[in-house]
């Protein structure tokens, strides 16, 4: 595969990969580096990131890094409600990204724009010649639909409108791209379903995970008290599905579990944790927010929980739970976005009894909790590698595939993702 000039638009600068989409956009710029001169334009949403921007220039031919100040793009964004607009899309609008990428597409003259979340398609859009593959990685219009049932008025307004008309824009990408992406193949078959003239477009990218990193240390010291029943919810702790998973387990499951365990503790880690997720702090529940490394929490835990009722799709927090031989309880549609290979290898739950039901058996049974997380470990080591899934973009990007900006005339022959 010859090397190209690529610009590669992300919404939020790719490093550290330390949340769910950073950890795929990096893996993603990662594997476009090793292969291709990389054009990245991108926004800062975190102060500390700017650090590491340097860090990308090794990897990059070049790195635009815009600052995003999330309470002024929020009002910036309610410009869509003058018209017909997704407020998403000015909230990541902007005038310098713009006028950089005009320029360097000018300059370098490229053939491919590889863009990371439909947000950032407006960018690239209707450029002669120049061929977009759109990492859409879920159905966020579907997102803003979910949420518009748990909140009231005028909330539930608001997000009802924007799930309609980020629908209606991620129509227009996916018809105008020459591949577009989602992450599990459910995903790909609701867009499909919502968007039946872009089939012959769609494809699926699958999550991996780094499963040297997310190993086994002996010598890694445990973060909790001994003898403590440890259990662990990793993920940033500003994103509403992960606080609402949070909320109902303190809620709705953690006294059950208490009554029987009355040492127990739930940890939740996580970077940025919002007022209602410091709240949550007491004697029976540990709010880290942010830690220099996940791993010790993981290792030491008797069980991780991925309790969410808002998120679809292969959760990155799984991924690494497993491979660090985690006993992992998790929302049933992201155990069965796995595929079937994980069935044996972590445990699916709906209710809050479901859950309560899990973990007790997970902790009476020492022996059975090691052996799931053998078979977490072993699961994600043969069917989760992120070079494997990533091939599908190498295709798509190699002379013979999509890099001229044609669609294909038929649908993909087999799924990407092969868990």
């Amino acid at each position: 595969m010859s090397m190209a000039k690529i610009l590669y638009l992300v919404h939020r600068l790719p490093y550290p990969p330390n949340k769910g989409d950073k950890v795929r956009s990096y893996h993603l710029l990662r594997h476009l580096a090793a292969r291709h001169q990389v054009y990245l334009g991108t926004f800062v949403d975190d102060p500390d990131d700017m650090a590491h921007v340097d860090t990308l220039r090794q990897w990059c031919a070049d790195v635009k890094a815009i600052p995003l100040h999330p309470r002024r793009a929020r009002l910036a964004s309610l410009r869509g409600l003058l018209g017909a607009d997704a407020l998403t899309l000015h909230y990541y609008r902007s005038a310098e990204l713009q006028r950089w990428v005009d320029q360097t597409l000018q300059r370098e003259r490229m053939e491919t724009a590889v863009v990371f979340s439909s947000s950032m398609a407006q960018y690239a859009q209707a450029r002669p010649g120049l061929a977009m593959l759109v990492d859409f990685v879920d159905v966020d219009s579907a997102k803003w639909t979910q949420y518009a049932g748990r909140h009231r008025w005028p909330l539930s307004w608001l997000y009802r409108r924007e799930g309609r008309a980020l629908l209606a824009y991620e129509r227009r990408v996916a018809a105008e791209s020459a591949r577009a992406y989602f992450v599990t193949e459910q995903e790909t078959a609701l867009f499909r379903s919502l968007a039946p003239e872009c089939t012959p477009r769609l494809g699926t990218l699958c999550n991996g995970v780094d499963a040297d990193f997310f190993a086994l240390d002996p010598a890694r010291a445990s973060p909790f008290a001994p003898g403590e029943p440890a259990i662990v919810f990793t993920g940033a702790m500003d994103y509403w599905p992960n606080v609402d998973a949070v909320q109902w387990f303190v809620a709705d499951m953690l006294p059950a579990l208490r009554a029987r365990w009355p040492e127990l503790r739930l940890h939740i880690v996580g970077r940025s944790p919002t007022p209602a997720v410091r709240a949550l702090a007491g004697d029976a529940v540990h709010v880290t927010g942010t830690v220099p490394d996940v791993r010790p929490y993981l290792q030491h835990a008797s069980a991780v929980v991925a309790p969410l009722r808002l998120a679809r799709g292969v959760q990155n927090k799984v991924l690494e739970a497993m491979a660090m031989s985690c006993a992992v309880v998790a929302a049933e549609p992201c155990v069965a976005a796995l595929g079937p290979h994980a069935a044996p290898a972590v445990l699916g739950a709906v209710t809050s009894d479901d859950y309560v039901r899990q973990l007790h058996g997970l902790l009476a049974d020492a022996t059975g909790r090691r052996a799931l997380g053998a078979r977490a470990r072993q699961c994600v080591a043969q069917h989760f590698s992120w070079d494997a899934h990533l091939g599908r973009l190498d295709a798509d990007l190699s002379p013979g595939g999509l890099v001229a900006g044609k669609a294909p005339a038929r649908p993909l022959a087999q799924p990407v993702c092969q868990p």
